[in-house]
């Protein structure tokens, strides 16, 4: 009798998890030189994708980032003393803090643009146009299932 093949869709999670911390190694491994760890470039590309020109409140910034508002407390400093980003207070709430980026903060931000491309496109080579939409749609209605949740 011919044993039934495991459905491959109870691998995806921890080949996900596994991928993505891989993922991240490679980027940081690769834009180390920039003087930017995983910590620090993430929270920038963040900020810029939320709204480059426009301030975003640090609750924002952290919920997209995925770290407690006191974690990226920490981040934010570091980017604040190399001047990177600004913080100003909010105009009507003085409980919130709004995060901006500087003008050397967009050069960073374009520089790490056309290294993570850069990066991507040779770690995703072999992979088609057709199957990274596939892919993207995949991610898409898994997060959308999780965000329902």
């Amino acid at each position: 009798m011919k044993e039934a093949l495991p459905d491959p869709r109870h691998r995806i999670g921890i080949r996900l998890v596994g991928l993505a911390r891989r993922w991240r190694q490679a980027l940081d491994a690769r834009l180390s030189a920039s003087g930017l760890s995983d910590a620090t470039w993430a929270p920038l590309m963040h900020l810029h994708e939320l709204g480059s020109d426009n301030d975003v409140s640090q609750s924002t910034l952290a919920a997209a980032v995925g770290l407690d508002g006191s974690s990226l407390v920490r981040l934010l400093d570091i980017l604040v003393e190399r001047g990177l980003i600004e913080r100003r207070p909010h105009p009507e709430d003085r409980r919130v803090k709004l995060v901006h980026l500087t003008p050397a903060g967009r050069r960073t931000v374009a520089a790490l643009r056309k290294q993570l491309q850069a990066i991507e496109s040779e770690l995703l080579a072999d992979i088609g146009e057709q199957d990274a939409l596939a892919m993207l749609r995949a991610f898409e209605r898994i997060e959308a299932r999780i965000a329902a949740q």
